[in-house]
């Protein structure tokens, strides 16, 4: 028997018990389609995560403080180590005119109501910094301007706020201009934040950025700052630079290599960190859908068993007239593969359409190995189960086939 004559008997085969075979697809189709749409829903996820943190610039660097840092009221001022980060140390790193460094700016962060005489928002980060922010950060002002180097010398009450905050604060009209109450305190917006990509629980687009002297004078004291950003010369200069600023901070804060004031992190080692977990989270998706496809299997070879049953006279007039073992074998073999693939290729049609659709807020990305490998592992688990009823096909005796019915 000719491969053309075998695939055209899989699918007399096949269509000769319609019902039966479109439930068989379907278990394979539901299978191949978890297996890509699960796979693309982990890729997805982490492609969104990878965005956010590339956003985030990729020749910075973040100083944060292993204690202390951004609050405690005017007390912090006489209580802070002489090991803290502060105001002062970052101006002398900046100063410090480091190879590979650009510049440095220091952070203060707390988290307090602001208002306006019709509407409130509570829990809003507040970020006091200097003007070089938005040099140096990914965040850009998209109207209206950012405060000056003379804002922070003066502590001017001025600030620039999210894109979030603008429109719940003022959903008739700009913000530009208009007065925010920051716990109790007139302020005035200068600039809005472009919209940033959120990158974790809070809202980076719901926030208030003040002149560092203002927020340090008015709310969090003249302590210990919250972080440092750090901006290399580039991309390829973010090691290099982490060395400088470790051997130069050291020297500032009197303190040597064991010690563990500060942290020093960079997008690299987050980008890094995050890829591990998302391969992780796509394997275990990708296993979970793969369950589907063995159940689809298993129900191949039920429903090749039960043809079997009903063909032995077929099968045992086919042996009677010459049908050698490999044919019959071959036959029901290629009913097998012939009903997965076609479950596959309705699988992947099923995945591409879901595909553009967000599940659970994530947008999937489709994998381009994703497709080849479903459809080749479906054809496979068809073959694999459809072994045991095509080979207990081929072994029967043409008098026992003939005597079954």
């Amino acid at each position: 028997m000719s491969i053309l004559e075998m695939l055209w008997s899989a699918l007399r085969g096949i269509t000769s018990n319609k019902l039966r075979s479109i439930l068989t697809l379907l278990g394979v189709m539901i299978g191949v389609a978890s297996v890509i749409l699960l796979l693309a829903v982990g890729n997805g996820s982490s492609q969104e995560v990878r965005d956010a943190i590339s956003n985030l610039g990729t020749n910075t660097l973040t100083v944060r403080a292993s204690s202390g840092g951004g609050g405690g009221g005017q007390e912090a001022a006489t209580s802070t180590s002489e090991k803290s980060i502060t105001v002062d140390v970052a101006t002398q790193l900046d100063a410090a005119e480091l190879g590979h460094v650009d510049a440095v700016v220091p952070q203060v962060t707390t988290s307090l109501t602001v208002a306006t005489t019709d509407a409130s928002e509570d829990s809003v980060s507040i970020i006091g910094t200097t003007d070089g922010y938005f040099d140096a950060g990914t965040s850009s002002v998209a109207s209206g301007e950012a405060f000056t180097a003379a804002d922070v010398t003066t502590a001017a009450k001025v600030v620039v706020i999210g894109q979030t905050l603008a429109t719940t604060l003022f959903p008739q009209s700009s913000a530009l201009g208009e007065t925010i109450n920051v716990d109790g305190s007139p302020y005035t917006v200068v600039g809005i934040l472009a919209t940033q990509s959120s990158t974790g629980i809070s809202d980076t687009n719901s926030v208030v950025i003040a002149p560092i002297s203002r927020v340090q004078r008015s709310f969090t004291g003249f302590g210990a700052v919250s972080t440092l950003t750090v901006e290399a010369t580039d991309s390829d200069s973010v090691d290099a630079a982490s060395a400088e600023i470790e051997i130069m901070l050291n020297q500032l804060l009197g303190q040597t290599e064991d010690d563990e004031s500060y942290t020093i992190t960079n997008q690299s080692s987050l980008l890094e960190t995050q890829q591990a977990s998302a391969d992780s989270f796509t394997v275990l998706l990708g296993a979970v859908a793969a369950i589907s496809l063995l159940v689809g299997g298993i129900g191949v070879t039920n429903v090749m068993l039960v043809t079997v049953t009903e063909r032995t006279r077929e099968i045992g007039i086919r042996k009677a007239l010459g049908a050698t073992r490999g044919a019959i074998l071959g036959q029901f073999l290629a009913e097998a593969a012939t009903l997965t693939l076609l479950g596959g290729l309705l699988g992947v049609v099923a995945a591409l359409i879901g595909s553009n659709f967000e599940i659970n807020g994530t947008q999937p990305v489709v994998l381009d190995y994703s497709i080849p490998l479903a459809l080749g592992v479906s054809v496979a688990i068809g073959v694999f189960f459809g072994v045991y009823p095509a080979g207990r096909a081929a072994a029967m005796r043409p008098i026992q086939a003939l005597r079954a019915i």
